[in-house]
């Protein structure tokens, strides 16, 4: 294999791959990005044998072929070489050799027959959604991802297909749910043509962040296909493949409480601010903030025997029975920084039960957050 190519379109290919490979490797040939040069084009592929990314950029082919090379190597000489400057890989027996300019890097390769490609397949179910529809079901729900390995079935987003209620009218919605039994996070969109039949999935965190990472560059349309053991996402280039998380989904509706009856409304800025100024004197285990809730005014507390105490008051919408609640504070601003209009809706019942939050201008996402004891 003998290729030449520009090193910016080398380096943004390199770091769409080499972010998916792990730093750490029990089996060598994972630590590598496999390098496929055919028909004008150099395919560069990574995987962790649970992801795959495949992403192909123009080039100039002297010599057609295939070579792996240390992917984050690879990447930071690429990083390091001039800005506009010319690349040509050179792989020969079990040597990649990277010339550029003056420069030149002779890389060991592993053999191209050692590296594992995930198995094709029917995917089944194909839908395509815009990039910014498919951000917005991401950021609102990602959050809530559990990093509890034991509850793995939790540790991911679950995407499917279900109904919203609209008065009386029930629309056909796409849905994204997380939760890591401290808070949930649903978020709904109306649902794309072809995606009616969707298996419910669970798509790993990883496999989230990755696809997160690559939509600020992607072109508008977002190719989604599913079956129920993988997920692809493919958009300009580049084609991302996943292995799905294989567990149930606990009924997220069952959790969802229907009967709360106070209802306070806040600037979400202002909520935000202040929670964060009084959460500076919680304890960092604990990160409990106080909400004392009376007609017209919240009081916002934090007490910690080394620290001392803070309280701040601000003017809200409420007009029912005086409550005392408590909710750990980095929970209140993961969920304050999804809202996206002005007020944010607290729907409360008492200081025991899961309290439901919602943007006041958006009825597309809803939050429960579990009080805690203060």
């Amino acid at each position: 294999m003998k290729i030449t190519i520009e090193r910016a379109a080398l380096l943004r290919s390199l770091g769409h791959v080499q972010s998916v490979v792990e730093r750490r490797n029990t089996i060598p040939i994972l630590s590598n990005v496999l390098l496929k040069a055919e028909n004008g084009e150099l395919a560069l592929t990574a995987t962790d044998m649970d992801l795959e990314i495949v992403e192909s950029v123009p080039a100039d082919i002297a010599r057609p072929g295939s070579a792996t090379a240390p992917a984050h190597t690879l990447y930071d000489i690429a990083r390091k070489l001039p800005d506009g400057s010319q690349v040509e890989l050179d792989f020969t027996a079990d040597t990649l050799t990277l010339r550029s300019g003056r420069s030149q890097f002779r890389l060991g390769a592993l053999p191209v027959e050692d590296f594992p490609v995930m198995a094709g397949g029917d995917t089944g179910h194909r839908f395509s959604l815009s990039a910014s529809d498919l951000k917005m079901l991401v950021d609102r729900t990602k959050f809530a991802i559990s990093t509890e390995e034991t509850r793995y079935y939790l540790n991911g987003i679950y995407l499917h297909a279900s109904k919203a209620k609209t008065g009386a009218a029930e629309i056909p919605v796409l849905r994204a749910v997380a939760t890591d039994g401290h808070r949930l996070a649903r978020v709904e969109m109306a649902l794309p043509d072809g995606a009616g039949g969707i298996p419910g999935v669970i798509i790993p965190r990883k496999t989230v962040i990755e696809v997160r990472k690559l939509l600020d560059e992607a072109a508008d349309r977002i190719e989604v296909q599913l079956s129920d053991t993988k997920v692809r996402f493919a958009f300009d280039s580049i084609v991302l493949t996943s292995k799905l998380i294989d567990g149930t989904f606990p009924d997220y509706e069952r959790v969802i409480p229907t009967g709360n009856d106070k209802v306070m409304e806040v600037n979400a800025g202002q909520f935000a601010a202040a929670v964060d100024r009084v959460a500076t004197i919680s304890t960092e285990k604990s990160r409990a903030v106080k909400l004392s809730l009376d007609r017209g005014i919240l009081t916002l507390s934090a007490s910690s025997p080394e620290a001392g105490s803070a309280t701040e008051e601000i003017e809200v919408s409420y007009d029912n029975t005086a409550l005392e609640i408590g909710f750990n504070s980095r929970y209140l601003l993961d969920i304050t920084q999804q809202i996206e209009g002005e007020g944010v809706r607290f729907t409360l019942a008492d200081a025991g039960s899961p309290t439901v939050v919602r943007d006041v201008a958006d009825g597309s996402a809803l939050y429960v957050l579990m009080p805690m004891r203060v």
